[in-house]
């Protein structure tokens, strides 16, 4: 019965179908494709009585995310027959929502955002949820915050569109790949955001095709079929005023050379012209009246290569599975152990298609596809969490994590948005975002970022009294460059010695349970800090006043 509620009950059956030995009734029209609901009901006609297949047809109707949990009710038949009546009671067609946040970040000093959203149910009649949430929000940087005339001079606006089918949509039949038992759905999505007035402003759109299903009750499997990410840089000319560490260097690099400024008075490079005219004099097409010295121009060189590779716009086209064993059989267990692994590759089927059709490399010997040079890389992580329950409300919780991205063909580096950073609430809490690494460099540029990951975190957390709770934690783990363009030997993994630049995190925290979610505050010491700027490595800043503060939402693993 695929339309029963209080108010139908008394009514008499208006539509049925018989579709592969099942009786679908609605007291209205029938609303709904039968084959979306009988693939999610595994009581089938002569077969022995399964609880196995109740208990599936129970939790996959569930699932669907369009009907209220089911009901099902067996009738005994005089001949020593079952008859299954499956009551489903449908949800809300249409469902409006709506939420606001207020944030505040190193980049903002304050930021509001609004987020409309809508969720159409049973969308084409199959079961389907489509949903449109959109995105609107203003901002005020650190810069404008002291003037009133621009206090908000950050915008951002974007929109989302998702479709989830309770099945994987292909031209061809994957039934005996992935049984229905395994409920694979399929996910498509569409996105577009623009920025403007945050760092370099960005449009971004992407595309996804993803199937997903779970092998057992543990496992789950989710393959991007397609994953297609354009981001355009709006504002490159801004690159100076964002990554402020590098133009500190660059202005060294042009008081050191003998640079003309146009204000000798201050000797501070002018953005964008004056950082643009030094770095073509010191490296496109050099001046015979500077001081040019080798170790100068690998410098200068160095500075412009990340320039480029931060502003170029990016073209990725992947693929990618993932696959996690979480042992859990319910939110609130306490002992559980999960497993994820993920590989990912990008480029290869553009990179073919460019050497088939004959498509000509630009100067810097890359294919460019619509005029954007496509990323081309390999990807792999790993991550196993493994939580122990302990006496009195007290967990033991470990952590480890790899993962590593090789650019090759198309690409000589990792774009931005896929490589890794460390640091933060959730990661090695002793430094904040993007301010650890990589290797020994000591977090010398902003936004520091690599290639090549280890994490490892352990974490005891034990009861207060009711549902406060206390930490003590160790944060281990760096970045660095690996087979890629990145020369200098402080960023890079050459050997195992280089472990010696783990950064080593020694904390404490507190925690409030609200069932819903936990309430999270970590103080994070550097106990052991790897930047070759310092000798003493171990305990120099293990104080309060070099401590980071972190306040988090829900356990960091």
């Amino acid at each position: 019965y695929t339309d029963h509620n209080f108010e139908n009950k008394s009514l008499p059956v208006k539509d049925s179908i018989n579709y592969k030995g099942f009786n679908l009734y609605s007291y209205k029209k029938m609303r709904y494709n039968p084959k979306a609901i009988t693939d999610a009901v595994f009581i089938i006609k002569d077969d022995v009585f399964s609880d196995l297949n109740r208990v599936r047809s129970s939790r996959h109707l569930s699932e669907l995310r369009v009907f209220k949990y089911p009901d099902i009710e067996y009738v005994e038949n005089p001949d020593t027959t079952l008859t299954a009546n499956i009551y489903l009671t449908p949800r809300k067609k249409y469902v409006l929502g709506f939420s606001a946040e207020a944030t505040q970040s190193n980049i903002q000093s304050i930021g509001l955002s609004a987020n409309p959203s809508l969720i159409l149910r049973n969308a084409f009649k199959g079961a389907e949820i489509l949903q449109l949430s959109a995105r609107a929000a203003i901002g005020a940087s650190k810069d404008a915050a002291d003037n009133e005339k621009n206090f908000f001079d950050i915008t951002e606006l974007g929109a989302d569109l998702r479709l989830t089918i309770p099945r994987l949509f292909t031209p061809f039949n994957t039934d005996k790949i992935v049984p229905k038992y395994m409920f694979p759905k399929t996910n498509i999505t569409l996105s577009a955001t623009s920025q403007t007035n945050i760092g370099l402003d960005k449009t971004t759109f992407n595309g996804i095709i993803n199937y997903k299903w779970n092998s057992t009750q543990y496992t789950t499997s989710s393959l991007d079929l397609f994953n297609a990410t354009y981001v355009r840089n709006l504002n490159v000319g801004n690159y100076f005023n964002v990554y402020n560490s590098s133009y500190n260097s660059l202005n060294d690099l042009a008081i050191e050379a003998g640079f003309n400024f146009n204000n000798p008075d201050t000797q501070r490079l002018e953005i964008p012209s004056e950082t643009s005219q030094f770095i073509d004099e010191v490296i496109y097409n050099p001046n015979p009246d500077l001081n040019l010295t080798p170790d100068l121009i690998l410098d200068v060189a160095n500075i412009e290569q990340r320039r480029i590779r931060l502003t170029e716009n990016n073209l990725i086209l992947s693929t990618s599975y993932n696959w996690i064993k979480d042992s859990r059989e319910s939110v609130v267990d306490k002992e559980f152990y999960k497993f994820r692994w993920k590989l990912e590759a990008a480029g290869n089927f553009l990179s073919t298609l460019a050497n088939v059709t004959g498509l000509e490399k630009n100067s810097s010997d890359r294919f460019e596809l619509f005029g954007v040079a496509f990323s081309q890389y390999l990807k792999g992580e790993f991550e196993v969490v493994k939580h122990w329950q302990l006496k009195r409300k007290n967990t033991l919780a470990a952590r480890f994590f790899t993962g590593m991205a090789v650019p090759y063909g198309n690409s000589t580096s990792i774009p931005f948005i896929r490589s890794y950073f460390a640091g933060g609430p959730n990661d090695n809490r002793g430094w904040t975002a993007y301010d650890l690494g990589p290797g020994s460099s000591g977090g010398i540029l902003d936004f520091n970022e690599a290639n090549f990951k280890l994490a490892a975190n352990l974490e005891y957390r034990y009861n207060i009294f009711g549902d406060f709770y206390g930490a003590l934690f160790t944060d281990i783990g760096n970045i660095w460059n690996v087979f890629d363009d990145v020369d200098s030997e402080i960023l890079r993994f050459d050997n195992f010695k280089d472990l010696e630049e783990l950064a080593v995190t020694l904390g404490t925290g507190f925690r409030y349970d609200f069932d819903f979610f936990v309430l999270r505050f970590d103080i994070g010491f550097k106990a052991h800090n790897p930047d070759f700027q310092i000798e003493q490595k171990w305990f120099r800043d293990f104080n309060l006043a070099n401590a980071v503060y972190n306040i988090g939402i829900n356990y960091p693993f």
